[in-house]
């Protein structure tokens, strides 16, 4: 196995540290802030010693290529971009504390997400269909790493699925704006310029974005192990259950106890680093 540790600083000591822990033969420099640590062994001491020294890392079997992939699924809200954007909207109608308690009780999986998501949306009644507009323009932003993740994608021709239980105004303009193959969220009703509170459709809940990753990578002739997975919240456990390789971004305690990888502290690109 290769250990990879990347964060934002890498002390030369910590590095030896976690060489003679794990037994690795060799300690070789990718980037000024990404090392590979061969030849070592998975030991328990790792990940507490990775997390007070805030370095992510993680076992990575020799040769595994980024190209062995056809498929990267990723959630949206705290995950490719910065907000919720469902909490952002709420601030333009005065309600954006109580909303986001609820969030994030459904992000750690306090609270049934499906309806977590209804109460949120129905406390969005009356708001003006502009404060979509204004979330989009003035608040989101594209997680760092972002940009240069999904341009490698590209590069390798992996295809890209946003699958959210966010909303289509903004995950329809991140796939037109990204060039992301597919996307599949939530649809807020509108009426006479307001958001009724009530939504379009089937609900997209932890079962539907998981079904959406299945039918795409069936679609596509992929195996599970040709899928990444890459969520933040609760609600993302079942689809990344389907992927051969899941990675916990910044994510919630109970995403990362059950995620291959956990990214704390670098960016998104730090997906890449675990590939050769």
């Amino acid at each position: 196995m290769n250990l990879i540790i990347q964060g934002a600083g890498v002390a030369a000591a910590d590095l030896q540290h976690l060489a003679k822990l794990t037994g690795a033969t060799a300690i070789d420099p990718v980037t000024p802030n990404v090392f590979r640590l061969a030849g070592a062994s998975p030991q328990s001491g790792v990940a507490p010693f990775c997390e007070q020294a805030k370095l992510d890392y993680g076992f990575v079997p020799e040769g595994r290529a980024l190209a062995n992939f056809g498929l990267v699924v990723m959630d949206m809200d705290s995950t490719l971009i910065t907000i919720e954007c469902i909490d952002e909207i709420a601030g333009f109608h005065g309600l954006k504390e109580q909303v986001s308690r609820i969030t994030a009780a459904a992000m750690r999986g306090e609270i049934d997400f499906r309806e977590s998501l209804r109460q949120r949306v129905e406390l969005l009644e009356g708001t003006d269909e502009d404060a979509l507009t204004r979330v989009y323009e003035e608040r989101l932003r594209l997680s760092p790493g972002a940009d240069r993740l999904l341009a490698r994608l590209h590069q390798e021709n992996i295809k890209t699925l946003l699958v959210s239980g966010g909303f289509t105004f903004f995950t329809d303009r991140l796939r037109a704006r990204l060039g992301l193959d597919y996307a599949y969220s939530n649809t807020l009703e509108i009426s006479d310029g307001r958001l009724s509170g009530r939504m379009l459709g089937e609900i997209v809940d932890a079962d539907g974005k998981r079904d959406e990753l299945i039918r795409v990578r069936d679609s596509l002739g992929l195996k599970p192990q040709q899928v990444i997975g890459i969520g933040d919240g609760a609600n993302d456990l079942k689809f990344m259950a389907e992927a051969g390789v899941s990675i916990a971004y910044r994510a919630k305690p109970v995403v990362r106890a059950q995620a291959t990888y956990a990214l704390n502290f670098v960016g998104l690109d730090g997906v890449l680093n675990l590939f050769d």
